[in-house]
């Protein structure tokens, strides 16, 4: 097993920092074309919304398992695989016309973005400590971040010059130049191998699960993102059919009481203006909101357990992206929003489940 050379620590720290991205990227690069993939693939627009949610059930639920897997095999070979399959199943998935090839794709890159990002967030652990173990986890967060950001600016411009399938080529480019050179520069840095148990895996979710302040900061988590994948799965379409704009344009208490306070704004406002300005107006502030709930609990939730960080960092991220598809996926179907209005009753809906949440956190006592 080829294992890090201390001279190329630097350049493997940046190899880690440009894999982190992976999973925001493959969710929301193909955001602006997915109209144009209902049309010429002639299915419905929840089919073409379907291959979002899949992604993140299946990034999900690998998430679960994952910290075991490579705390067992290693960092490195994991990593290696995860970017070679990338490049194989986002090639597929430009080439097929079949929309059940495209699912089985989307579902093998959600399980390979979880072992991706799982291994990379591991890498840090593993080379770093102390201060500068913090500080560069606490850039990792920032650099998670980027890909949901600029994925939908550099999707727009290749869906209008090339189409949706670009999109797929580039991600499979991106993946192969990282792989090239994560076998040049990369290695192994997991000194000592732990075998997989899976009693004990399964005995520290239990006690988790059954932590009371651990458990909602989890369900929080999932409800907060799932308001940025709720406006993910309708907000090209609402703004390239029913508003007639190019591809290129798209893109805690307190918090929560906000939050609903926007949403609430964003109804009554939807009367009298609805046009891009407002929606992406409103959809901005709301998400910051998100985002603040969605950090908070989530580094709360990882510190939970400081003696289990990898294990409870996996499941968090699990139960989070498993919540944030079904409930996303479940209220576009329910809603299926054309305008403005529909938009913010979605949100006000996540808005109420997130204040409930709260609620029972606060009166169980569960302190988050």
């Amino acid at each position: 097993m080829k294992i890090l050379q201390s001279k190329n620590q630097f350049i493997a720290t940046i190899l880690a920092f440009a894999v982190i991205p992976m999973s925001g990227l493959a969710t929301d690069i193909y955001l602006p074309s997915m109209p144009s993939m209902a049309t010429e693939l002639h299915q419905p627009e929840s089919s073409i919304q379907l291959t979002l949610s899949i992604f993140l059930i299946s990034y999900g639920l690998t998430q679960f398992f994952a910290g075991s897997v490579v705390d067992s095999f290693g960092r490195f070979r994991v990593s290696a695989i995860s970017l070679a399959l990338f490049v194989v199943s986002f090639l597929i998935t430009a080439l097929t016309k079949d929309i059940l090839v495209i699912y089985a794709m989307r579902v093998l890159q959600g399980i390979l973005s979880g072992f991706a990002v799982v291994s990379k967030r591991a890498f840090f652990v593993d080379v770093y400590e102390g201060e500068k173990r913090k500080h560069y986890l606490s850039i990792m967060t920032i650099v998670w971040s980027v890909g949901p950001i600029i994925a939908p600016f550099i999707g727009g411009y290749l869906q209008k010059l090339f189409g949706w399938q670009s999109n797929f080529y580039v991600l499979a480019a991106y993946s192969l130049i990282l792989l090239i050179l994560e076998l040049v520069f990369s290695g192994e840095t997991l000194k000592v191998k732990k075998p997989f148990y899976l009693d004990y895996v399964l005995k520290e979710y239990d006690l988790m699960f059954r932590t009371k302040d651990f458990f909602y900061g989890m369900l929080m988590c999932g409800v907060s993102y799932a308001m940025v994948i709720f406006f993910n799965l309708c907000g090209a379409f609402i703004i390239e059919h029913k508003m007639g704009y190019s591809e290129v344009l798209p893109k805690i208490r307190y918090a929560n009481f906000i939050q609903i306070f926007l949403i609430v704004m964003m109804i009554f406002c939807s009367f009298y203006l609805n046009n891009i300005f407002t929606l992406v107006a409103f959809a901005f502030v709301i998400h910051v909101t998100a985002g603040f709930i969605f950090n908070n609990y989530f580094a709360y939730c990882i510190g939970r357990f400081p003696d289990s960080a990898g294990i409870a960092g996996g499941l968090t991220g699990g139960v989070a992206f498993i919540i944030t598809s079904a409930i996303s996926y479940g209220i576009v179907a329910l809603i299926k929003p054309e305008i403005q209005l529909e938009v913010a009753e979605g949100y006000f809906v996540l808005g109420i489940l997130g204040l409930i949440i709260l609620t029972i956190t606060k009166l169980r006592k569960a302190h988050v």
